[in-house]
């Protein structure tokens, strides 16, 4: 695995290169300290698997360095390393094409899990990170699907408290449902594997040979079936109805 990794602060730099490098011995870490090292980096070797990417970068916007770099090379799966824990943040980041969120306050064993996941074609986003403040981020209110609901409402939580814990996980008797019993068809969870990853209707009519108005309805079915009204919504959804599988929360994408 080639990973190419790029945080403008040399000591977080260093510390996270050797996280990353002992996901496994065959893992290379190319480190760089800015938007314009990471664009060279990727001009002079577009071979990489994997990009890390700080969002406080001393010469661009996080975000906007994302957003072209999903767009010049789209299958290479960005993943944001960020101080922020904002739900915003996080919110901003999948909207803009990243396949996960890890908080520079995880553990490092969360980072390797995170970067086993993506690689495998999953979407990682922090446990600890979807809950309420998400719902009303994007103002899901009663659309949101029964069994995401936590038990109840958490207390209040004052600033530099942690965020949700307990409170956002759905208790021990709720059943979380598989993708069949949601109702999707076959080519209805291809679309939505396309849609986890970013792409664009057209790009997924593309990939599956459809028309882009076919795509269109099946996308409006999926949001349908998830109870929600946007995309967004959507990889969030699929993110709390699976956390029920672990310590960590992803959907894995279907093999094609």
């Amino acid at each position: 695995m080639k990973v190419l990794l790029v945080d403008d602060h040399p000591l977080v730099l260093s510390a996270l290169q050797q996280v990353i490098q002992s996901v496994g011995s065959d893992t290379t870490v190319v480190g760089v300290e800015s938007a314009a090292a990471a664009r060279a980096a990727l001009k002079s070797d577009a071979d990489f698997d994997l990009v890390l990417l700080d969002l406080a970068l001393g010469d661009a916007d996080g975000f906007d360095v994302l957003v072209e770099f999903r767009a010049a090379y789209p299958a290479v799966p960005v993943v944001v390393v960020s101080a922020s824990d904002r739900a915003s943040d996080v919110i901003r980041a999948i909207d803009c094409g990243a396949m996960g969120y890890v908080p520079k306050r995880s553990s490092h064993a969360e980072l390797q899990e995170a970067l086993r996941m993506v690689m495998t074609g999953a979407m990682y986003v922090p446990p600890s990170m979807l809950g309420l403040d998400f719902a009303r981020e994007l103002n899901m209110g009663d659309t949101v699907p029964g069994v995401m609901r936590p038990a109840c409402e958490p207390a209040f939580v004052s600033p530099g408290q942690e965020p949700l814990g307990p409170a956002a996980r759905p208790e021990s008797h709720q059943k979380v449902p598989t993708m069949a019993e949601i109702g999707l068809t076959p080519r209805q969870a291809e679309v939505l594997s396309l849609l986890l990853q970013g792409l664009p209707n057209k790009l997924i009519a593309r990939q599956l040979n459809l028309s882009v108005e076919t795509v269109k309805d099946h996308v409006a079915a999926v949001l349908r079936a998830l109870g929600v009204s946007s995309r967004t919504q959507a990889v969030l959804a699929v993110s709390q109805m699976t956390q029920g599988q672990g310590s960590s929360v992803a959907w894995r994408l279907p093999a094609r």
